[in-house]
């Protein structure tokens, strides 16, 4: 028997209608006087018809974005575990330090004297990013991974200009990320595929097979999409410079190797480093993101403007290319420098951990992971053998003939309380599952979760393919046609008519 209720609630789970739905002509939770003694100024374009504002009294709106609140799952509220996202706890001495007064109030136009102490702290977040590269510079503008990684293939197609060599074919490996392939094409590059070995990692002679004259780099992700670090990404770099190419990194999984691995030594010529993964600053829901990133000396001369200097006493914003001798930035990436607010929260992060407790970060990413791993490697199927990095991957085959897929368990997970991993990506294993645990996940929470993925597994196995079918069960909306939301999406509310 199904269960409803009159008002649609499910318990505190509270029915909660569009704030559009909710608001009444003329009501209001403001009382301003009509303006005494003042011309209108807008020379009879007066607006004569309702503007469309909802009208809330205060305890409305109140109750409204509360309610929307509790209906929203972050980090705070329990394990989330997407992998390749990298949902990290976010300290809250980061949130303490980004509302000091002097740092919460900046202004991107105050004159560069009176923001002195910002510029000083963007240079030290800066170096504290090139230590743990071991790379010579670093542009801090671009807005989050995927602006990072068009900065490196911008830097990267400047550098080859500069050269006079039309090089326009960039490898990707079928593990990297999404965006790779993407910032590739947007940047003018043809995109040559590289496959992948039965152990997930670059099929090294075939990547050898591909080289040649007009090879313009590399993009890869390392660790990589499936969890794994590339063993052989020393002798990756080697061949692509002496192809005359350049080798871009993704940093989005730098978390499991930050100080225990320079990507510096690794042969990297750019990296993007996403703040919003790697160093704790928020992310999701459309940002606010972070990413800066780190170039060798050969492609320090063409990083974007601006960027931090000192002169004497003080620090020094360059905005234009003719201001250092030998740089040839290829230009602006956005309006102003940068994301303040993640720098202020990252360096937080880093200053507080210091050396040591990053490291220790890291391990405890890849353990949290190879944990998770071990528990559940008996009953779902291993996408690769061996050891993971920081994430574990799993493809969907201990779910054949049950007819349960990938998406039916998610689906039943949120019912148990936790958000699904990241489904059916990357897109080299079939059904995937990539889990996520990060580092400030503890083996109760860990347990929790594993122990409610192995009874649902359990379930599936004894021929109630109808239970996942059908859910979730206890969630404010059961479950979604979501093809028919992606290609044909209501983006709009429109008043019923009578």
């Amino acid at each position: 028997m199904t269960f409803t209720t009159h008002t649609g609630n499910r318990g505190l789970v509270l029915e909660e209608q569009l704030i559009f739905e909710q608001g009444q002509p003329g009501r209001t939770g403001v009382d301003l006087p009509e303006p005494k003694g003042t011309k209108s100024r807008l020379g009879g374009l007066d607006r004569d018809g309702d503007v469309g504002l909802p009208g809330l009294s205060e305890p409305q709106v109140v109750r409204h974005f509360t309610r929307l609140s509790q209906k929203n799952y972050g980090i705070d509220a329990g394990f989330f575990p997407l992998g390749s996202c990298t949902m990290k706890h976010n300290p809250r001495l980061n949130e303490k330090v980004a509302r000091l007064p002097g740092l919460a109030d900046l202004h991107p136009m105050q004159p560069e004297s009176t923001v002195q102490g910002a510029l000083e702290l963007i240079d030290q977040c800066a170096h504290w990013l090139l230590v743990l590269t071991g790379m010579p510079a670093v542009s801090m503008s671009p807005a989050a991974g995927a602006q990072g990684e068009l900065c490196g293939m911008m830097a990267i197609r400047a550098a080859l200009d500069a050269r006079g060599e039309n090089r326009r074919r960039v490898l990707v490996p079928e593990s990297a990320h999404g965006t790779n392939p993407a910032t590739a094409a947007a940047c003018g590059f043809t995109v040559d595929s590289i496959p992948a070995t039965e152990d997930g990692r670059v099929d090294l002679a075939a990547f050898e097979a591909k080289l040649g004259d007009d090879v313009a780099g590399i993009m890869l992700t390392n660790p990589n999409t499936c969890g794994l670090f590339e063993r052989d990404v020393r002798k990756i770099a080697d061949l692509v410079h002496e192809a005359g190419g350049y080798f871009y990194c993704d940093g989005a999984n730098f978390n499991a190797i930050v100080g225990r691995v320079r990507p510096a030594d690794l042969g990297i010529d750019a990296m993007h480093i996403n703040l919003h993964k790697t160093f704790s600053t928020p992310h999701g829901g459309g940002g606010p993101g972070s990413g800066p990133v780190v170039f060798s000396e050969a492609l320090a001369p063409f990083a974007p403007i601006p960027y931090v200097v000192k002169k004497g006493d003080g620090f020094h914003l360059v905005e234009t290319a003719d201001e250092e001798d030998g740089m040839k930035p290829f230009g602006r990436l956005k309006g102003f420098h940068g994301q303040m607010g993640m720098f202020i929260r990252a360096l937080t992060y880093m200053k507080s951990h210091g050396a040591d407790g990053l490291r220790q970060a890291s391990g405890d990413a890849v353990l949290n992971a190879n944990y998770l791993l071990a528990r559940l490697k008996d009953k779902l199927s291993v996408a690769f053998p061996g050891y993971c990095m920081h994430e574990a991957l799993f493809d969907d085959g201990f779910l054949k003939d049950t007819g349960v897929s990938t998406l039916d368990l998610a689906k039943a997970i949120i019912d148990e309380g936790f958000h699904p991993m990241t489904m059916y990506f990357p897109l080299v294993v079939h059904g995937a599952l990539l889990i996520e645990p990060t580092e400030t996940e503890t083996k109760e929470s860990i347990d929790q979760f594993c122990d409610a993925i192995l009874s649902l597994v359990a379930k599936a196995e004894s021929g109630d393919a109808e239970f996942f079918k059908n859910a979730p069960y206890l969630t404010p909306r059961r479950r979604l046609d979501e093809t028919a939301a992606a290609r044909k999406p209501v983006l709009r509310w429109k008043p019923e008519t009578a």
